[in-house]
């Protein structure tokens, strides 16, 4: 698939599952936590998975769902410590990094958007060096909604203009992907397989990408 670079002036791209493997975030929530979870509070490792995902489904979609600091407060645990206790497993999806530095060649105007909390983003920088690649890295929690909010969008307009018209945006949440469209951004892309470790589980309406090549 190729991407209509005459026509595309801002690239707009997601963190987690399209540049960076999600298998570090399914990994740490799905499996780590529930662990750390249940050895802390006594409880059955499969009790501690169903309670914690039963907190997690409350908060969907909102900025609490990506905050490391609420979560923290909510379970009594230091979140960033425990993110950092696993970090070896942040990694770049496969051909990530090339598909970025064609983006600086053929953009003025690269910007990472993530719902991911600016910790967490720091952390990823440690470990991949992945801020080289960006003019502008943003996190919902700075623009005060999540991008399955209208009103990031418009702010993300109000803090550097762009055309919708003649932007790239690439992620792989489809809540994220809806919301982008209903804002008008034109070139539209979604993500086959965020997570190395699992096949992706529902499709999507807008074309899906393998890889980033």
């Amino acid at each position: 698939m190729q991407f209509d670079w005459n026509n595309i002036d801002t690239v707009l791209l997601d963190m987690d599952g399209t540049l960076l493997d999600l298998h570090f975030d399914s990994h740490f929530w799905l499996e780590y936590m529930p662990r750390v979870w249940a050895t802390r509070n006594g409880l059955m490792l499969e009790d501690a998975r169903i309670k914690l995902l039963s907190m997690l489904d409350q908060h969907t979609g909102t900025l609490n769902w990506y905050c490391v600091d609420f979560w923290s407060a909510a379970l009594g645990l230091d979140i960033m410590e425990l993110k950092g206790q696993v970090a070896h497993k942040i990694a770049y999806r496969p051909t990530a990094e090339a598909f970025l530095r064609r983006c600086q060649q053929e953009s003025d105007d690269v910007r990472m958007v993530t719902n991911a909390h600016r910790k967490v983003l720091e952390l990823k920088i440690m470990k991949t060096n992945i801020d080289q690649y960006f003019d502008q890295l943003l996190c919902s929690h700075e623009l005060e909604h999540p991008k399955e909010d209208a009103e990031f969008w418009h702010k993300l307009h109000q803090l550097k203009a762009f055309d919708p018209q003649r932007t790239l945006f690439i992620d792989d949440s489809e809540a994220v992907l809806e919301s982008a469209a209903r804002h008008g951004i034109k070139h539209i892309y979604s993500i086959a397989q965020p997570d190395s470790s699992m096949h992706r589980k529902t499709p999507s309406r807008f074309p899906m990408l393998n890889t980033l090549a």
